[in-house]
């Protein structure tokens, strides 16, 4: 088993919108351990050697081939990750999963297969499945020998999970649970041997239960014709009457949402991994096409903006690269913590519920990146990158789903915004009295500071002024609306965007500073990367205040806050140009995202 060192220790979830980090606190892809990297190096091999020869055929749908490549991984160790060394898995840390998840993630179909098996069809057994279970089930889902799926939605009930209408009873002679309904959208289901299937017991209490393949009156339907990831079976699958043991109950009766929550957290933070992974092959092929295509006498790579293009797609790949294995370093250390109990499973669970906004953060970003990242892919090939000979056709068709599963993008911003409400009003993070503080510092009106000084002088100033835009505009909603907040999406949406940028500006500048103290070429262009970040997110972040207030306040409280507004969002001008050709030119030397493993 891997471990992680980093020296935080367990801060709450949400934290950094009022606190402050110092660069050794974050982890970092340089911060890497041997048998971590080691771990990516398997991946890639594997997503080369085996998987890259098979994507014709796993395009077409081959029968049988996307399960036999599932229990290749399995033979070599790939599935078992999430699941403890006692019960015939490694027992990963976060990040060596993180590390799994990102270089796995060659072949998007792949990818969520894999996602579907090893980890929210086998984080439910692992978290709260009984100790039957887990010696039952978990070392034949570690190697592979079966296969498992998480069955959540519905035709009616998508984003609304709980209004469920697959129904459980218990038969007359109180051995098995009968099931009927349906589910839709099924990952693996076309060939998993387990279901994780949430239904309602007697039609009210939403439940959990482990079913097998051969349970009788249970179906499969035909593969959906998916617009994307055309290599994943996803199908509808269908109880009439399904017996299933009463033993395989997961968790207790009518709190198969704790399961469904804490499996989709999980889920959320592994997506934006697989996520990342995904914009860095966009990355590659796109610099390596763009030096062989010419145009009025020259590579296209010469031109200002196509640089402008790379250099853009390996910012925002930096700054989720940053937030992602700055937030796997937070869960490996609040597991790691000395203070924590014995059980490390429970202890894991406890921690991921801890940094969910950190997980839904991770989703959305890492999700609207890779989008972001193929649709200029397609530019940079231009007519090529609409013909299906070409990769970046298939990636483009492929990243589209992952704004939609695991949570919608649209329900995850409400989360995050949720979450941190809940938290402020049960005084477990001191949102509150920080926009308190800042009202007063309002009221006062400016006052003279000593400015900031070092090479980061700009960005710790943009960064601390962030948080500060933050607050403002929260404080003013929570003010005005209470406990309506939530009925006010689109403000919400907006909170949310402001708090996402606030985690990427902090990540990446804690990330440059920490790199910093290791001069080198890689290490100028990481800061030239977290400056043009910070720059354009201080401009982001002044719009959504601004339609966040515009919807809040009014008359005179309306002028006056967007006056505070436009002092907090204040930010020098700098050559944005310069620094993402700079990025650009890191790009196009190794033909691939410039800070890998830095």
């Amino acid at each position: 088993m891997a471990t992680t060192s980093v020296s935080v220790a367990l801060n709450r979830g949400g934290a950094f919108l009022i606190t402050s980090s110092r660069p050794e606190d974050i982890f970092t892809p340089a911060d890497l351990s041997d048998d971590q990297r080691l771990i990516g190096q398997t991946a890639e091999e594997f997503v080369q050697k085996e998987l890259t020869p098979e994507i014709p055929a796993l395009e077409q749908h081959k029968e049988g081939l996307m399960a036999q490549m599932l229990k290749k991984a399995g033979e070599i160790g790939l599935l078992g990750g999430a699941i403890p060394e006692a019960y015939g898995g490694s027992g990963l840390d976060k990040v060596s999963a993180t590390v799994l998840a990102e270089k796995l993630s060659g072949y998007a179909s792949f990818a969520v297969s894999h996602g579907g098996h090893a980890g929210i069809g086998t984080i439910p057994i692992v978290y709260f499945g009984t100790e039957a279970q887990k010696q039952k089930y978990l070392p034949k889902i570690a190697s592979g020998e079966l296969l498992s799926c998480y069955c959540l939605s519905e035709p009616q009930a998508g984003s609304d999970a709980l209004a469920a209408r697959t129904r459980a009873v218990l038969s007359p002679d109180g051995k098995n649970w009968i099931l009927n309904g349906q589910k839709m959208w099924i990952t693996n289901g076309g060939f998993a041997d387990l279901y994780i299937v949430f239904a309602k017991i007697d039609g009210e209490k939403f439940s959990c239960f482990i079913v097998e393949r051969n349970t009788p009156g249970f179906s499969v339907g035909a593969e959906e014709k998916k617009m994307g990831i055309r290599g994943s079976s996803t199908v509808p699958i269908f109880f009439e009457n399904a017996p299933v043991p009463k033993e395989n109950l997961l968790h207790e009766a009518g709190r198969g949402h704790i399961v469904a929550f804490n499996t989709l957290n999980v889920g959320r933070f592994s997506l934006g991994a697989y996520c990342l992974g995904g914009s860095k092959k966009v990355l590659e092929a796109s610099s390596k096409y763009s030096k062989e295509r010419n145009a009025f006498g020259k590579p296209i790579c010469d031109f200002g903006l196509i640089k402008a293009k790379l250099g853009e797609m390996a910012i925002r790949i930096y700054a989720v690269e940053s937030m992602i294995y700055r937030s796997a370093g937070m869960i490996d250390a609040g597991v790691e913590n000395p203070n924590s109990g014995a059980d490390k499973t429970q202890q894991a669970m406890q921690v991921l519920e801890e940094y969910a906004i950190e997980s839904s953060i991770s989703k959305v970003i890492g999700s609207e990146t890779v989008d972001f990242c193929v649709d200029e892919g397609v530019q940079i090939f231009g007519g090529y990158g609409f013909h299906e000979d070409y990769p970046v056709a298939r990636a483009y068709r492929d990243s589209r789903v992952n704004r939609i599963f695991e949570g919608t993008n649209e329900i995850n911003r409400m989360l995050i915004i949720q979450m941190l409400m809940k938290r402020a009003m049960a005084g477990i993070l001191p949102l509150i009295p920080a926009a308190m503080k800042l009202a007063d510092e309002v009221l006062a009106g400016p006052s003279f500071e000593e400015a900031e000084s070092g090479p980061f002088a700009e960005e710790e100033r943009s960064l601390a002024q962030a948080k500060k835009i933050f607050l403002l505009s929260a404080g003013t909603a929570v003010q005005r609306f209470r406990e309506q907040l939530a009925e006010h999406q689109e403000i919400v949406a907006a909170l949310a965007n402001i708090a996402m940028d606030v985690y990427a500006m902090e990540s990446s500048l804690r990330r440059a500073q920490k790199a910093s103290a290791r001069p080198g070429h890689a290490a100028n262009v990481m800061c030239d990367a977290a400056r043009a970040f910070i720059y354009d997110a201080m401009d982001r972040l002044e719009k959504e205040a601004r339609t966040a207030l515009a919807a809040t306040a009014e008359g005179d409280t309306l002028i006056t806050q967007l006056a505070v507004l436009r002092r907090f969002a204040k930010h020098a001008a700098i050559d944005t140009i310069a620094l993402r050709q700079n990025v650009a030119n890191a790009v196009l030397a190794q033909d691939r995202y410039p800070f890998e493993g830095r």
